[in-house]
């Protein structure tokens, strides 16, 4: 029997893939390539093609003994998502509604999904708890939420079972130098600061300096690609031994403001890179910092990897090997 990994070829799916594979599970990984990389997948078997494209799914289910899936195949920039909100309702909602179609025809029980803390919007209360409630501020929040509800109720009719893991700001790099954060166009902080570092961009842009926090920059909750899988791991175990499904946030609980970052980068890196100010993102919460209790408690689970010295050093030996992306 195998794990599906819907999306493994991306930057949270190719480094779950690898800890799946470090802990002798099978695994198949299915992509469309639009946002993934070949090379993340390694000796891994792909199937290329589309969540979308019912006639792919029922091969791919037909022709292999999947067990369980994990789902990371979203679209996920929040201004584009802002921009473009049908396209955003069609590949994430649309898709997965496909997904669950064919799990259940096929009796496949278990799915770990890729979620995000943007179902929260602007928080009532920091640290974040899991009973927060959820108003997106984004159609990539949006869907998120649809998603998770969805499995919801396909539990109640179909017994699917489902663990949604709303991570915070994913970020850092594969600690062996094998994987690392790769997205064409680039919209997130690290990459984006350590390719200024790189040179190659000419600067970074802080979106936004009027925001309710000391600095003026937004405050997010950082956490590493390597404790988020760790927590896939521990949350399918949790549904292929029978236990319950659950909703349940990955983050460090500390918040990093922007410029709190790049001025860490500046200390890991060495370099001096040029920043510029910009405007706010539409979309954009000033502060989102989890609070995590429920998967310590429930999962197991505890980052190690998630300060942000670590973060920022492994992305930078990927990025400074890597200055142009898999590949380029």
């Amino acid at each position: 029997m195998s794990i599906l990994v819907c999306g493994g070829a991306g930057y949270v799916g190719s480094h779950c893939l690898q800890e799946l594979k470090r802990q002798g599970v099978d695994c198949i990984v299915l992509d469309n390539l639009s946002r993934g990389h070949r090379e993340a997948v390694g000796d891994t078997p792909l199937l290329v093609g589309d969540l979308g494209d019912e006639v792919f799914l029922e091969e791919v289910f037909s022709s292999h003994p999947i067990e369980g899936v994990m789902h990371f195949a979203a679209s996920s920039q929040v201004g584009e998502s802002v921009q473009k909100p049908l396209d955003y309702y069609e590949n994430n909602l649309g898709c997965t509604i496909k997904l669950l179609q064919a799990m259940e025809r096929h009796g496949v029980g278990s799915i770990v999904f890729s979620s995000s803390a943007a179902v929260y919007g602007e928080p009532e209360v920091t640290p974040i708890p899991e009973e927060s409630p959820c108003r997106p501020t984004n159609p990539y929040g949006e869907t998120k939420l649809a998603m998770e509800r969805l499995m919801h109720w396909c539990e109640r009719a179909y017994g699917i079972r489902s663990v949604s893991l709303r991570y915070f700001n994913a970020a850092g790099a594969d600690p062996e130098g094998f994987l690392g954060e790769d997205h064409n166009p680039e919209t997130h902080l690290i990459p984006l600061v350590l390719q200024a570092a790189l040179g190659v961009r000419d600067s970074v842009t802080i979106f936004g300096r009027d925001y309710p926090t000391p600095d003026g920059s937004c405050i997010r909750d950082y956490i590493h690609v390597q404790d988020l899988a760790q927590a896939h791991l521990l949350a399918l175990r949790r549904l292929l031994s029978g236990g319950e499904s659950g909703i349940f946030n990955l983050g460090s609980q500390n918040g990093m403001s922007v410029c709190q970052i790049i001025e860490t980068a500046k200390q890991v890196t060495g370099v001096d890179f040029p920043v510029r100010e910009g405007v706010r993102r539409a979309g954009d919460p000033a502060v989102l910092i989890a609070s995590s209790e429920k998967a310590r408690r429930e999962l197991g689970w505890s980052p190690v990897c998630s300060d942000p010295e670590t973060i920022l050093s492994t992305a930078w030996r990927w990025h400074q090997a890597h200055p142009h992306g898999y590949g380029r």
